[in-house]
């Protein structure tokens, strides 16, 4: 079924709208693979297994937004990562301007974070060409509208019904590919840096103590930067400064 009359869309954007899914990056995927250009975007109700960063569990309540979409960003996988960025930062400025009273703060390297917990997770998942396609990147986000998850996982979890704003699921999809579509045509043109620097603007921990988690080790020091490929930099170790491309990063 596909229907994009409820959501206002950018020029030349397609929504695919769907009920109950396994996930919708799964549905993305099979989309791209079947050769779906860029723009799409699979919009579900209900994921019945839904996954997070390292296979974990990602719980969707009921009301909440679930979504992934399609990018063929023609460039290294590496540098397609940038994408998880640009999604935080397109997000945060989304839920800035449907609930301006919720603090959102950015959490390296793919969260988004209320006062009383994470409200948003992404997830990217690389699709090999097939044929003459060229590389597709499905990115898949999660955002806690009206319900979160209880104890049991591992970084507390909100919604922005939590933090206090009524806001529609349509709402905050229109707005945030209104910012994601602005925010890759910059990324395109102007590269990381600019990106970069709005995501430090609304990082949390800058500066601060702060704990990763890595496999293996849990190492602590001082949040000092993002590297100019998005690697956390951390300082105050032993070692003196190290840069970090995947961890649980914990506050406090």
């Amino acid at each position: 079924m596909e229907n994009s009359h409820t959501v206002a869309l950018p020029a030349g954007w397609r929504l695919f709208r769907r009920g109950t899914v396994g996930s919708t990056n799964r549905e993305a995927r099979l989309l791209a693979d079947a050769g779906e250009p860029e723009g799409a975007v699979v919009w579900a109700d209900a994921q019945t297994e839904g996954r997070g960063r390292q296979d974990r569990v990602w719980e969707s309540g009921g009301g909440n937004l679930l979504f992934s979409l399609i990018v063929r960003p023609e460039c290294g996988l590496a540098e397609a990562g940038q994408l998880s960025f640009l999604t935080a930062v397109a997000l945060a400025e989304a839920v800035a301007e449907v609930a301006p009273a919720v603090p959102v703060t950015c959490k390296w390297p793919n969260d988004l974070l209320g006062a009383h917990g994470k409200i948003s997770g992404i997830l990217l998942e690389g699709c090999l060409p097939k044929g003459a396609l060229p590389p597709a990147v499905v990115v898949g986000v999660g955002v806690n509208i009206a319900w979160q998850p209880g104890e049991g996982t591992l970084y507390p979890a909100s919604s922005l019904a939590r933090e206090g704003a009524e806001v529609s699921r349509e709402a905050v999809l229109a707005a945030f590919l209104a910012r994601f579509s602005a925010w890759l045509a910059h990324w395109r043109a102007e590269g990381f840096a600019p990106l970069r620097a709005a995501w430090l603007a609304r990082a949390r921990g800058v500066g601060q103590a702060i704990t990763v988690r890595l496999p293996g080790e849990t190492v602590k020091g001082v949040f000092e930067n993002l590297d100019g490929d998005g690697g956390l930099v951390l300082s105050g170790l032993p070692e003196g400064e190290r840069v970090i491309h995947a961890g649980d990063v914990f506050f406090g």
